[in-house]
């Protein structure tokens, strides 16, 4: 069968204005370099203007990933909302009526801010910051953690995925959120974040920020595991953040090396280095 490719965050130049000077390490990186993301671990969000496909993150948070399915599963978000925005900030979605969450407040998932190993757990690192000892990629996450390399954490990037809760560190239910500016990395080890948009940021920053009479507010169609999409054929590959040409575009991205760039910082943070994601359908 045919397939069509669309490549999604191979090259992000600032307006796309600069050229490659030579060919880039996600254009000329080997098959073996990709890896196909299970559509098992994939949620497809329809907003009004499309859909927005979401990588969850089961290594670093499975209780989170289990029982998000689950509510994707049981129709949980049909009907519901994206209520709340921070600006800048956070795109905040569920039940806004508390009528639907009233049913699953018995049903919290238990904190699950870091992964806690007893070795240390090998991850692509990309040095420290004002807020880890130790930052990198696992498995296409932005990651940090602590000096010994025992604790893992997804950290707040943009597009991540993650579910709010109040002030109980083990009260998330149902409501979730998207990072829709500036990853706020002061968040770190306080919300568990478990996943991260692949497709589809672009249905986040047009949603209405206020209700507008006699108009429904941002409605969720719904929410649902893509494996359970019978018309969605949608895959999904990333390139493998373990990877050669992806140690090799994290250097490329911080000596920028293209006739536009007037200073090269020989830096790159990491929420700055996106991973190179292909979106293939049938």
């Amino acid at each position: 069968m045919k397939k069509c490719v669309v490549t999604l965050l191979v090259s992000a130049l600032l307006g796309g204005c600069a050229q490659h000077s030579t060919q880039s390490p996600a254009s000329s990186a080997k098959d073996d370099e990709w890896r196909w993301v299970e559509s098992e671990n994939i949620l497809k969000l329809t907003l009004p203007t499309g859909a927005a496909y979401i990588e969850l993150n089961p290594k670093l948070a499975p209780k989170h990933t289990a029982n998000i399915k689950k509510l994707a599963r049981q129709g949980f978000y049909q009907g519901t909302h994206i209520y709340r925005f921070v600006e800048g900030f956070v795109a905040q979605g569920g039940d806004s009526t508390g009528k639907k969450l009233a049913k699953t407040k018995d049903n919290t998932v238990p904190a699950e801010f870091y992964l806690t190993t007893t070795e240390p757990l090998l991850i692509t690192e990309m040095g420290s910051d004002g807020y880890a000892p130790v930052t990198g990629f696992l498995g296409g996450f932005a990651v940090a953690q602590n000096q010994a390399h025992t604790q893992t954490w997804q950290v707040h990037c943009h597009g991540i995925f993650a579910m709010a809760r109040d002030n109980n560190i083990n009260s998330a239910s149902s409501e979730f959120f998207v990072t829709i500016g500036q990853g706020p990395r002061y968040l770190d080890k306080n919300i568990t974040v478990f996943g991260r948009v692949l497709k589809g940021m672009a249905h986040f920053h047009q949603l209405a920020r206020t209700p507008t009479e006699n108009t429904e507010f941002n409605p969720i169609t719904d929410l649902q595991v893509l494996a359970d999409v019978a018309d969605d054929s949608s895959q999904f590959k990333v390139m493998k953040t373990d990877s050669d040409s992806f140690k090799q575009l994290i250097i490329a991205r911080g000596n920028r090396s293209e006739e536009w760039f007037a200073y090269s910082h020989n830096y790159i943070d990491v929420c700055g280095m996106a991973v190179p994601t292909k979106q293939l359908n049938d």
